[in-house]
């Protein structure tokens, strides 16, 4: 079976939520990389629900999102730190916030994704958990920091 674009890119879209959500679930668990490479992979993609089908995700985006963002945490984390506000270090940070830091800093660290596509695609999961908009705009400017700083040759 060949995907269309749009499939493609909904499920790269998809695993990238789910790695945030995975490494939210992480750090408040206390459970590995790979079991949650496991449970999400058995029992979220692909799932469906009477309203609203979840969207499969791209496996191999999210587990490597999930690789990248354990490994290189602590670079991941001092350069969302250098992004903040002083007064707000990474720790002070909302637990779901600084998820998505970390994944969306892992897939900085991929050269094949251009880093607007990133800031897009992270900003828009923050809308997904923030409606307000407050968040998203916050997250905008740190992952447009973020991305400055990690690959300058892009802007």
């Amino acid at each position: 079976m060949t995907l269309s674009g749009n499939q493609k890119r909904k499920m790269k879209s998809a695993a990238r939520l789910y790695a945030v959500q995975a490494l939210f679930q992480m750090e408040h668990s206390g459970q590995t990389a790979e079991a949650v490479v496991t449970e999400f992979q058995d029992h979220r993609f692909g799932a469906s629900y009477e309203e609203g089908n979840m969207q499969e995700g791209d496996p191999q985006l999210f587990a490597r999102l999930l690789e990248t963002a354990v490994n290189y945490q602590a670079s991941i984390d001092q350069m969302t730190d250098r992004a903040l506000v002083a007064k707000w270090p990474l720790g002070r940070i909302d637990p779901t916030l600084r998820a998505l830091f970390r994944a969306a800093g892992a897939e900085l660290k991929d050269p094949d994704t251009p880093p607007k596509v990133v800031i897009s695609e992270f900003v828009d999961i923050a809308h997904a958990f923030h409606p307000e908009g407050k968040e998203a705009r916050f997250v905008n400017a740190v992952l447009d920091h973020m991305a400055r700083e990690s690959r300058p040759e892009a802007f």
